[in-house]
């Protein structure tokens, strides 16, 4: 049976190396559930992809231009044209199976936004390096993952979320909250992710550190890693023990919620790696927004997510409510993440 849902995918493609496989997983795809896929691919490649295409799923330009985030302008076409009231948005890297689908989708059910939990597949030597910081992530708080569950009528209220913002994942689960939308978590359902290109995982580095500036107590233990590590120079034994309690750490995240069916039992051993790097990106990020923010996809992002007060501010203002304005009646006012590229590799910080 098809899912009462959409999919919307949001893409910009510089070149077409992995259309063959897409193709295929949209194929599979659209037996289950209505796809919609908004391009901002240029012209020659979006030709290309709608005679790959059209034959299976909606194939659309994005027609909201405001925002420097052009996966969230995606997202917003997207949502604007649902032909559901629930939805499922997802990078161009996440791969479903019919039961993940099946259970982001009927979670909604009891909420406005659900959020899965992405583990790559396969894995390289850059992706099990990732691995190490969505297990910590899982470890200390949560991973933000490449896809989600949403009732279009919650960002219906709001207009959409702002498409200037960098950490987009955040903006989004901010603006539902401040409509009084429920978030779900669900870290036991376990969708896969195609690993980025080596040089697509690189150029991350210092734009997911950035990500942190939405996040200040956070953005201050990354930033005290490194002063750490210094302090300690002379003490091996002591840095010895910082090591092993970052492996941990890791080890316990990968454990939550069933984790260690589907992380590698290698995949902690990465994870003092990461913390060296986000050591040396944290503080390159601050430097970044020091010249006026972090240059991702050909632009220049000064804003990460914008905070949950301001967030109130704007949209439940004394006497006001929260706004009744559709995504599909015009650009959004409020805030998301990147786009311009291929979407590939975990989007949280």
């Amino acid at each position: 049976m098809r899912l009462a849902a959409e999919y919307v995918l949001p893409l910009r493609w510089d070149d077409d190396e992995a259309l063959h496989e897409l193709t295929e997983y949209l194929r599979v795809l659209a037996g289950w559930i209505d796809v919609t896929v908004v391009d901002g691919s240029d012209a020659d490649l979006f030709a290309a992809h709608a005679h790959s295409w059209a034959a299976h799923v909606r194939h659309i330009q994005p027609n909201i231009t405001r925002g420097a985030n052009g996966k969230v302008r995606g997202v917003l076409t997207g949502l604007a044209l649902a032909r559901h009231e629930r939805v499922v948005l997802a990078d161009d890297d996440v791969r479903y199976d019919r039961s993940s689908l099946d259970v982001v989708v009927s979670a909604l059910e009891g909420a406005e936004l659900v959020a899965p939990q992405n583990v790559f597949r396969p894995l390289p030597w850059h992706a099990r390096w990732d691995t190490g910081r969505i297990l910590v992530n899982r470890a200390f708080h949560r991973d933000y993952p490449g896809t989600y569950a949403v009732r279009r009528s919650v960002l219906d209220r709001t207009g959409g979320y702002d498409a200037d913002a960098l950490f987009e994942n955040l903006e989004l689960e901010r603006t539902v909250r401040v409509t009084g939308g429920r978030l779900r978590l669900r870290p036991d359902v376990y969708v896969a992710r195609r690993p980025p290109t080596l040089r697509h995982f690189l150029g991350q580095r210092v734009r997911q550190a950035y990500d942190s500036h939405a996040q200040p107590l956070r953005l201050v233990l990354e930033l005290s890693i490194a002063p750490l590590v210094f302090g300690l120079r002379r003490r091996p034994d002591l840095l010895a023990l910082l090591t092993l309690g970052v492996v941990a750490a890791a080890e316990f995240g990968r454990r939550r919620a069933g984790g260690h069916r589907e992380f590698p039992r290698s995949a902690p051993l990465w994870a003092p790696l990461w913390a060296l790097e986000r050591a040396v990106t944290s503080w390159i990020a601050l430097g970044a927004r020091a010249r006026g923010g972090v240059r991702y996809a050909d632009t220049r992002f000064p804003h990460a997510a914008t905070s949950l007060r301001e967030l109130r501010r704007r949209h439940c203002a004394p006497g006001r409510g929260v706004r009744g304005a559709t995504a599909a009646s015009r650009a959004p006012d409020t805030q998301s993440s990147p786009a311009g590229q291929r979407s590939s590799g975990a989007r949280s910080p």
